[in-house]
C-alpha cells in the first residue's frame, strides 16, 4: 500500500474501523470522516502518531466533504444505515450521499474509490433499503466509473447487529421468532474479510470498475443461524415460525421505538435470500480465503453464556 494520503468516510462504523486498522498497518496516512470525530478517537492508536486523523463530516455536507477529500488520492465509502432515523434517510445516506461523494472525489483528483454497498441492491426491489443501495451504485458509476463496488452479505464480527442481537434476544425471551418460517438464506461474511477486500481493491488496479459480492464459505437458513447461536451460547429456546404478513404488522408498532428491533422494510428484505449470485466475482477472486462463522463466533458470543459477561454484570 502506498503511504500517500487517503480517506475513509464512515471509518468509525462497524466495517469502517476494520478498514482503518488494516490500512494503517500497511502504512497509509488516513483521514477518517465521521459525524462525531471526538467519539472516533479510539481509532488513533491503530496507527503511529499523526497517521490517523478524525474529521467531523456528514455524507450530505458538500463544503465539508470537499475539504475532507482535498489532497487524498484514494477514498473508501463505508457509510450505511440499516433503518431510517431522523434526518438519516435511505435516500440521503445510500443514494444522494454517494452521488455527491463520487462527484466531489472526481473533482478532487481522487484516483481510487471503493464503495461499500450490499448484496440485494436492486432497483426493482420492494424494499426501500435495497432500492436506495442500487441507486447509490448507479450514481457512483455515473460520476466515478472506475470505482470498485463491494456487496457484502450479512457481515458478522464482535460489533455486529445480527448475531449479537439474536443472542441478546435469547437472554430475555423464551422464544426466537423465525420470520417467514426461517427459510431465508444468508451467506455471512466476516468483517475482517470485508476490510481485507477493501484494501486489496485499493492496491490492485485490475479491480477498477468491477463489482464484487462478498460471502462466507457457507450458506445458512435463518433457522440454522438461530440454532447455531443457541448452540454457541448454550441455551435452549423455542423457535416459533412467524408469517411475513404478521411480522410486517408487528414491525409497524416496533418502528415507533427509538431503536426498533425490526422494521417493515427489513421484513421485505427477509423475503429474498441474501447470498452471492452465481458467477459473481467474490473474495476468492481477491485472493482471500473466507472465514467460517463457526471459527469466529466463539470469540465474541461467549459473553452470552450462563455466567458470561452479561450475567456477571447484573
Amino acid at each position: 500500500m502506498d503511504t500517500r494520503r487517503g480517506a475513509v468516510l464512515g471509518g468509525s462504523g462497524f466495517i469502517g474501523r476494520y478498514v482503518v486498522k488494516r490500512l494503517a498497518a500497511r502504512g497509509a496516512v488516513i483521514a477518517v470522516g465521521c459525524r462525531n470525530a471526538e467519539e472516533a478517537k479510539f481509532l488513533k492508536p491503530m496507527g503511529e502518531v499523526g497517521q490517523i486523523a478524525t474529521v467531523n463530516v456528514g455524507i450530505g455536507e458538500e463544503a465539508r466533504l470537499s475539504a475532507f477529500l482535498a489532497g487524498n488520492l484514494w477514498l473508501v465509502n463505508a457509510v450505511g444505515i440499516l433503518a431510517e432515523t431522523g434526518s438519516q434517510s435511505f435516500d440521503l445516506v445510500h443514494r444522494a450521499g454517494p452521488e455527491l461523494l463520487a462527484r466531489l472525489a472526481r473533482q478532487a483528483g481522487v484516483e481510487r474509490f471503493v464503495h461499500l454497498s450490499a448484496i440485494g441492491a436492486d432497483a426493482r426491489s420492494p424494499s426501500v433499503y435495497a432500492r436506495s443501495k442500487a441507486a447509490g451504485e448507479a450514481a457512483v458509476r455515473e460520476f466515478f466509473p472506475t470505482a470498485t463496488i463491494l456487496r457484502p452479505s450479512v457481515v458478522f464480527g464482535p460489533e455486529d447487529r445480527f448475531f449479537n442481537r439474536l443472542a441478546e434476544t435469547a437472554l430475555f425471551s423464551p422464544i426466537l421468532p423465525l420470520i417467514g418460517g426461517g427459510h431465508t438464506r444468508f451467506q455471512p461474511v466476516y468483517v475482517g474479510d470485508v476490510a481485507e477486500a477493501v484494501v486489496r481493491c485499493l492496491e490492485d488496479g485490475a479491480t477498477e470498475g468491477r463489482t464484487y459480492e462478498l460471502g462466507g464459505p457457507q450458506i445458512y437458513s435463518f433457522r440454522e443461524i438461530a440454532e447455531l447461536v443457541l448452540s454457541e451460547i448454550r441455551r435452549k429456546r423455542l423457535l416459533v415460525e412467524i408469517p411475513f404478513g404478521f411480522a410486517a404488522f408487528q414491525a409497524k408498532f416496533l418502528s415507533l421505538l427509538p431503536n426498533p428491533p425490526l422494521t417493515e422494510d427489513q421484513v421485505l428484505l427477509l423475503e429474498r435470500d441474501n447470498v452471492v449470485s452465481a458467477g459473481a466475482l467474490g473474495l476468492a477472486d481477491l485472493g482471500i480465503k473466507a472465514s467460517a462463522v463457526e471459527e469466529i463466533l466463539p470469540a465474541y458470543l461467549d459473553r452470552f453464556r450462563r455466567g458470561g459477561w452479561y450475567e456477571r454484570g447484573k
